[in-house]
């Protein structure tokens, strides 16, 4: 996948920004600003670490599962928990998601420039180099689009 299908998926959350209150109980238990926010916060840590990785120390460790569920191009619904640091407060607000969603079209223009090896760590995939990043943020950006639009529907 590439920067282009990424930043289409960047705009279809741009896109649902007005409905960020919106929240379905038989969906998801979170509301849409909680998809947004945690994508939105998924992409900028992940610039973040990528920027700071050395990619002397990258180990090619892509695990089984996350080769299956790239081939597959998703990630099953209610499988993993949000690691704490990519996970929303309480509250969310649209101006915080506005902000946020300009920083990651900032930061995904940046990873294009970087060590093909550099790298950040998936609790589950192992090390997630550059080569993968954009299929990986594109699949993570879509799922929560997926229920984004279940949310609403």
């Amino acid at each position: 996948m590439s920067l282009k299908k990424l930043n289409f998926a960047l705009q279809k959350l741009e896109s649902h920004l007005d409905n960020y209150s919106v929240s379905n109980s038989k969906v998801s238990k979170s509301n849409v600003a909680w998809h947004i926010d945690h994508s939105l916060k998924v992409i900028n840590n992940v610039s973040t670490a990528l920027h700071s990785s050395n990619p002397a120390t990258y180990k090619n460790n892509f695990s089984f599962l996350g080769k299956t569920l790239f081939l597959f191009g998703f990630f099953p619904r209610g499988k993993a928990k949000a690691p704490k640091h990519v996970e929303p407060p309480e509250v969310v607000l649209k101006e915080a998601l506005t902000l946020q969603l300009e920083l990651a079209k900032t930061n995904i223009n940046t990873i294009a420039n970087l060590d093909k090896n550099a790298y950040f760590k998936h609790p589950l995939f192992g090390h997630v180099n550059t080569s993968r990043i954009y299929r990986f943020l594109t699949i993570h950006t879509n799922h929560h689009l997926k229920i984004i639009e279940d949310i609403l529907l």
